[in-house]
């Protein structure tokens, strides 16, 4: 699902993004590829999916 329209950036593309750098803040994630910089709608929702992934993270690093 595209979480930006603007610069064409689905939920898996941040998912991905989370997973490979691991930023501490959504202004990290903005660094690493281009979201929430034109309308701004969509900094909500991508800044969920971080969220989200980052947890899953932490999940995943507490089985292992």
């Amino acid at each position: 699902m595209y979480v930006c329209l603007c610069n064409a950036v689905s939920d898996t593309a941040i998912r991905k993004a989370v997973r490979n750098h691991q930023p501490k803040t959504f202004q990290e994630l903005k660094s690493f590829m281009p979201v929430a910089d034109k309308c701004g709608k969509c900094a909500c929702k991508a800044r969920l999916v971080m969220e989200d992934e980052l947890q899953q993270l932490v999940q995943y690093e507490n089985i292992a």
